[in-house]
């Protein structure tokens, strides 16, 4: 479905915009690229810019009009970032990928149309678009970068061909390899634990044994819901163990964790 996307850029002054619009394309899935008159191209500024999408530089389509970077495609949506008081379906990026994938999974060709960096679209080729797009950027800063403005719609087209395909858009929460092979401590090595834990803090003169309150029970109930792992209990007892060391002044190493 993601094939019969294209994106076509127009008159594109700066060639790593084009190599910046490579590389948010294959990020998101699209792979077709049509370029109308850009005044830089090939380029090896735009090659590497693509940072490892030059497979869709290679195979991209220069035509010397938008007329026919258009030929075939039943649906065109060309990008406006100015309120040009044109009465015409004006749709967000969300909307423009729902509107794409529609047309996409009937059979269609669809164009996504960005215009120059300095100009954008002109009221005619803009004409040519059944749908502009305007991403709701600050007012006060709405200014995109090319290369930019292709991610934030190639984005939500990706959201939105993923949503349909049944496939998550975010992935779950991954535990590392040791957290789940993470061998819980016995209950004797816990016991151990506590007696060295108590004879370190009376060492340290942190716990008065004479008046040890309910010191020692709440820590077990600390420790005792933690779920402590026996790669987690090693780390503590060599903890308390160097304590112990600082604490009758011998030397000790640091150690690299």
């Amino acid at each position: 479905m993601l094939d019969r996307i294209r994106v076509v850029l127009v008159n594109t002054s700066h060639p790593g915009n084009i190599g910046g619009t490579a590389r948010a394309m294959k990020n998101m899935g699209l792979s077709k690229l049509v370029l109308v008159q850009p005044e830089e191209f090939p380029s090896g500024e735009a090659n590497a810019r693509a940072s490892g999408a030059t497979d869709i530089l290679e195979a991209a389509v220069v035509v010397d009009s938008l007329e026919a970077a258009l030929a075939g495609c039943t649906v065109v949506l060309g990008t406006s970032a100015r309120d040009r008081r044109i009465p015409w379906p004006l749709l967000d990026p969300r909307e423009c990928a729902q509107t794409s994938l529609e047309h996409a999974e009937l059979g269609g060709e669809v164009a996504l149309v960005f215009g120059r960096e300095y100009a954008g679209l002109t009221n005619e080729e803009l004409q040519r678009c059944q749908f502009h797009v305007h991403i709701p950027a600050n007012p006060e800063f709405s200014s995109l970068n090319l290369a930019t403005a292709v991610q934030v719609l190639t984005y939500e087209v990706r959201m939105a061909w993923l949503a349909r395909q049944g496939q998550p858009t975010k992935m779950d929460k991954v535990e590392t390899t040791a957290m789940l092979n993470a061998v819980p401590v016995t209950a004797d090595e816990l016991e151990l634990f506590y007696g060295h834990l108590e004879q370190t803090l009376v060492q340290i003169g942190f716990l008065d044994p004479e008046k040890p309150r309910h010191l020692m029970s709440r820590l077990r109930r600390l420790y005792g819901r933690s779920g402590i792992s026996k790669l987690e209990m090693n780390i503590l007892r060599g903890i308390l163990t160097e304590t112990q060391k600082a604490a009758r002044g011998e030397p000790h190493k640091r150690r690299d964790h």
